[in-house]
């Protein structure tokens, strides 16, 4: 089978039936995946060499993202996330914007900062000059703190010094910028900034103070384009063109006001964090660096903006992302591993791209499920599943069980208990059934 994250029907098969496709189309083995997901593929001793005191490993939903082209390529894109609807809505909106060619994506170097905080500066113009003349130097010295990286093709490129507070506040930062290549590189640019500090202290005649990366990382942004054309959107009480009026509407609410915003953007990182988290890299570095993003003009901002184009709707997401392809936890997670083949072996930024993807196609169909039905329609329906196992349905049940108590809008542990008896005394069967298969 060609490369392709088009599968309709994909929820409709088991779960051995969705593994087989998804290895056609991306050439990853099944037993592979067996190995890695089955029970979180995680066990409790090398979960004891991760972090301390360790009773034991937590599992969350190991999914796929469908439908999803990044600048002309298909992937089937990993998503871990615990929170129902989230896949499926990502997967819907990604075959919305297929429609219009799909997602078209650019990125920043992979430049990291490092921070290194001076002190009971006596003359601030002073260091800031000292320290920017000895450019060459620094970057010699941060240089040879990091020679694995450096031939690799990565290293210190240039140097930033901000003056922070008041005059009298006496303090200096300065960022050193280092290329990081495919690694996320928090243990690079920390080793940078303990490595240059004794030095620039000595310029700048001060006290060193503290000496670490920093998690907004702005020079390390994804820019993230689709086009959706109006008929994709349409649903079957509204046209194409209203739909699109009510996300720009939605659109405008967020970038006027924060409350709106902080909720918009979380839609984004529904997406973000999904596959952030899949790939095995920071999802709280993540997080923080796109909220300071958002709040960076002093007021906190949507990272995702939706414009109508003519007949078309036009999304455009901007996003400080670091993530990485080689390190860390990628040597010892089977499942981290896993999304990285699943996904083509991808140099870091064009797993950013990817990811960014997915957070603007999450955000797309919040916004249009906002603009239209609510939100809550399609979200309760899938939480409806959640609810059937919580009281205790199995199997087929589930399904049965989930349907029945949406169409009773009862979606409650109550609720779906009465229908686990009606199912089971075989009261709905046909009916069920019947539903099911339209």
């Amino acid at each position: 089978m060609a490369r392709t994250s088009r599968f309709p029907g994909f929820y409709k098969v088991t779960v051995a039936e969705r593994r087989s496709l998804v290895s056609e189309a991306t050439g990853t083995e099944v037993i592979d995946m067996e190995r890695a997901l089955e029970a979180g593929g995680l066990d409790a001793d090398t979960a004891d060499k991760f972090v301390e005191n360790v009773l034991g490993t937590y599992g969350l939903p190991y999914g796929v993202a469908l439908n999803v082209r990044v600048n002309g390529l298909d992937y089937v894109v990993p998503m871990v996330v615990e929170e129902p609807s989230v896949v499926a809505a990502a997967s819907n909106a990604a075959k919305m914007v297929r429609a219009g060619g799909g997602f078209s994506a650019t990125w920043d170097p992979p430049l990291m900062i490092s921070q290194i905080q001076l002190c009971d500066v006596p003359h601030v113009g002073d260091a800031e000059r000292d320290i920017l003349a000895a450019q060459d130097e620094i970057l010699a010295i941060a240089n040879a703190s990091i020679p694995g990286l450096v031939s690799r093709g990565g290293g210190a490129r240039r140097l930033h010094v901000r003056q922070l507070g008041e005059p009298s506040d006496r303090m200096l930062v300065v960022h050193v910028l280092v290329d990081c290549q495919d690694a996320m590189g928090a243990n690079l640019v920390n080793t940078v900034a303990e490595a240059v500090s004794g030095r620039i202290g000595e310029l700048a005649k001060a006290r060193v103070g503290l000496r670490i990366l920093s998690n907004l990382c702005d020079e390390r942004c994804v820019r993230v384009e689709c086009l959706v054309p109006q008929d994709a959107l349409a649903t079957e009480e509204m046209c194409g063109s209203d739909v699109i009026d009510g996300i720009v509407n939605a659109s405008r609410f967020a970038e006027l006001d924060p409350y709106r915003a902080a909720t918009h953007n979380k839609g984004i990182m529904n997406g973000v964090d999904a596959v952030v988290i899949a790939t095995g890299n920071d999802w709280r570095a993540v997080e923080a660096g796109a909220h300071a993003f958002a709040s960076r003009t002093g007021a906190y901002r949507p990272l995702a903006v939706w414009r109508r184009a003519g007949d078309a709707l036009v999304g455009k997401l901007e996003i400080p992302l670091a993530l990485g392809t080689v390190g860390g936890t990628l040597r010892v997670h089977p499942a981290a591993r896993l999304s990285l083949r699943m996904l083509g072996a991808p140099d870091a930024s064009t797993l950013a791209a990817i990811a960014a993807s997915v957070g603007l196609a999450s955000n797309l169909a919040a916004v249009r499920a906002l603009a239209t039905v609510g939100i809550q329609r399609g979200h309760m329906a899938l939480h409806a599943r959640s609810v059937a196992v919580a009281a205790g349905a199995v199997g087929g049940e589930v399904e049965k069980v989930a349907t029945l108590i949406v169409e009773a809008r009862d979606i409650t542990i109550e609720g779906a208990r009465q229908a686990i008896e009606l199912v089971r005394v075989g009261q709905v069967e046909g009916a069920i059934v019947s539903q099911l298969d339209e």
